[in-house]
């Protein structure tokens, strides 16, 4: 998920400059044509791209926003980020006696068993059948979880492709701002997209499994929050963000108050031998929820968090967020060079030296209390 310094130097080399937004029926021939609608680097205008040239860029780390499905003639302006960028003030910590006693029930046993179903899946891959089973897989255990709970609702946000994204809601108790979590709940085998082996264990079932098992404890705790609480969980990620750009577009569209955004895309590995730590993303974020997630993380985890080097362009969902102007933040499991280098392929196991749940364990925590720090 990380960008290379190889994957920059081609993004600029594939940019080009369009005189004039793409019409619809232009967008609708070249789709038809097979060719997908990419937005390479910052500044640039979105370039078309074959499915083999899409495929190429993903094996040279080159990180992009597929807009394909959210293009909008009146978008068509290049997003310049630094101009989103902002430092929205949180308040501290101040519930440490109720999310300590929840956190205290949360389960690496739990997570465990929800990750080996979705392990089991030969990919999760956006367009494939079995993707779109992992998905169902994901809504139905949400939905057991969630019960008879009339203030709870799960619904199925659905795409042009097959799988579709899994958005649970806890109605506040009062109107307001709504804090979102979210993960990606597709796997990649680069080699073989549709059909190759991609058990996906760190990247991102790491994520998802940390998202359903803080769900599970705070509706077994009768977590009631003052302002909407949504878990997110996104199709597509891995093919250019394509289902929390759909998400995020929505929400914008629809006029909707996001108070903060938190994204986990991979919690459970760092390097044996390297300092155990919760990064903290870099780039795409807000100033000042990274702060408060900073006095999270000091407060109820007990790792140190460490600022990560800049993820890059595109490189996970909060991206996507961010490019809606909403505050974003997000968790990484290892400062970047410590993390993870098995994703992606038939390796994403959770036998690789360095995968541990007890780690992965510390950003469940963090999220729980993310979530009712902000919900409450």
């Amino acid at each position: 998920m990380k960008f290379s310094v190889l994957g920059c130097l081609l993004a600029t080399a594939f940019s080009a400059v369009r005189a004039a937004p793409i019409a619809p029926q232009e967008l609708a021939d070249k789709v038809a044509q097979g060719f997908r609608l990419l937005s390479l680097a910052e500044g640039a205008e979105p370039v078309w791209k074959t499915e083999e040239e899409k495929l190429e860029l993903l094996r040279a780390k080159v990180h992009f926003f597929d807009v394909t499905e959210v293009y909008e003639p009146e978008d068509s302006a290049p997003v310049n980020f630094k101009s989103l960028a902002s430092a929205t003030t949180f308040p501290a910590p101040s519930h440490s006696s109720a999310v300590t006693a929840i956190i205290k029930t949360l389960s690496t046993s739990n997570m465990q068993s929800y990750l080996t179903p979705l392990t089991a899946f030969n990919n999760r891959y956006y367009t494939s059948t079995t993707g779109k089973s992992a998905s169902q897989w994901i809504f139905d255990k949400v939905t057991s979880f969630a019960g008879s709970r009339t203030d709870i609702k799960v619904s199925k946000f659905t795409h042009s492709w097959s799988q579709f994204s899994v958005i649970a809601r806890f109605e506040g108790t009062s109107s307001g701002p709504v804090t979102i979590i979210g993960a990606h709940e597709d796997s990649i085998n680069l080699d073989s997209p549709s059909s190759g082996r991609a058990p996906g264990a760190d990247d991102d079932g790491s994520g998802t499994v940390n998202l359903i098992e803080v769900f599970r404890a705070l509706v077994a705790a009768g977590f009631k929050p003052s302002t909407p609480v949504e878990f997110h969980w996104y199709s597509g990620e891995e093919a250019g963000l394509l289902g929390s750009q759909a998400v995020a577009k929505s929400y914008k569209s629809s006029g909707t108050t996001v108070k903060a955004f938190l994204e986990l895309d991979m919690s459970a590995y760092f390097k044996p031998g390297s300092k155990e730590v919760i990064a903290l993303e870099a780039d795409y974020i807000d100033s000042g929820l990274t702060s408060f997630l900073k006095q999270v993380i000091d407060t109820y985890s007990t790792l140190d968090w460490a600022m990560d080097t800049a993820c890059g362009y595109a490189c996970s969902d909060h991206a996507s967020w961010y490019k809606q102007g909403y505050p974003t933040g997000m968790l990484y499991e290892a400062v970047t060079g410590n993390d993870n280098q098995n994703i992606h392929s038939t390796g994403d196991t959770t036998s690789v030296s360095g995968f541990s749940w007890s780690h992965s364990l510390e950003f469940a925590k963090v999220a729980l209390a993310y979530v009712y720090e902000l919900g409450i």
